[in-house]
């Protein structure tokens, strides 16, 4: 006999426990410890999977919050542009334009041209804002008109400078400016 086999059929009270104790952890692992190690890591993969998605929540709640604030900011400050910034008419916005631009030629040097053009627009597809245009002639040195024109755009009025024409025909006479304005004013319930 072997070696080997001598001390297995000698001590097999002893082997036999222990082989199927080794048997019954081996089984043990494969049946129970493993199936639940996996699912522990499913969880988990699960839970990481859930905390992210809560972030990702929570940031496009924090974003609707701070569109619905944009929103409501921008709504404010466009009822205060109606309500404070633009004429309430057509005959307050005539009245801004044909006092100041005159007195803004004065302060300047620039010499104002009676002729001047209106156009109005009263566009009532939905719109509450008219548009008054205004084309007026004006003459004075360089300097004068880059003044004239730097105060126009800074005026407090809601002035928009659409287009400007300058043109001197004769070296010795100042140079004549044309600008085209828009005035922008609210309309009433009827349109006017």
């Amino acid at each position: 006999m072997t070696p080997l086999r001598r001390v297995l059929a000698d001590k097999r009270r002893l082997i036999v426990p222990v082989a199927i104790a080794l048997l019954a952890n081996l089984g043990l692992y494969v049946f129970a410890v493993r199936p639940l190690s996996r699912r522990q890591a499913s969880v988990q993969d699960r839970a990481a999977a859930a905390a992210q998605a809560r972030r990702a929540a929570e940031e496009a709640l924090a974003a609707a919050h701070a569109l619905v604030d944009g929103k409501s900011r921008a709504d404010e400050e466009l009822a205060t542009f109606y309500d404070k910034v633009l004429p309430p008419s057509l005959s307050d916005a005539r009245r801004m334009t044909y006092a100041s631009l005159p007195t803004l030629a004065r302060k300047t040097n620039v010499t104002f041209s009676e002729r001047r053009t209106e156009l109005t627009q009263t566009d009532t597809t939905g719109r509450p804002l008219g548009h008054l245009q205004i084309r007026m002639q004006l003459a004075g040195d360089y300097d004068s008109i880059r003044q004239f024109i730097y105060e126009l755009e800074n005026a407090p009025e809601f002035l928009i400078l659409d287009d400007v024409e300058l043109a001197q025909n004769d070296p010795a006479r100042p140079l004549s400016l044309i600008v085209a304005l828009s005035a922008y004013y609210r309309l009433g319930d009827n349109g006017i």
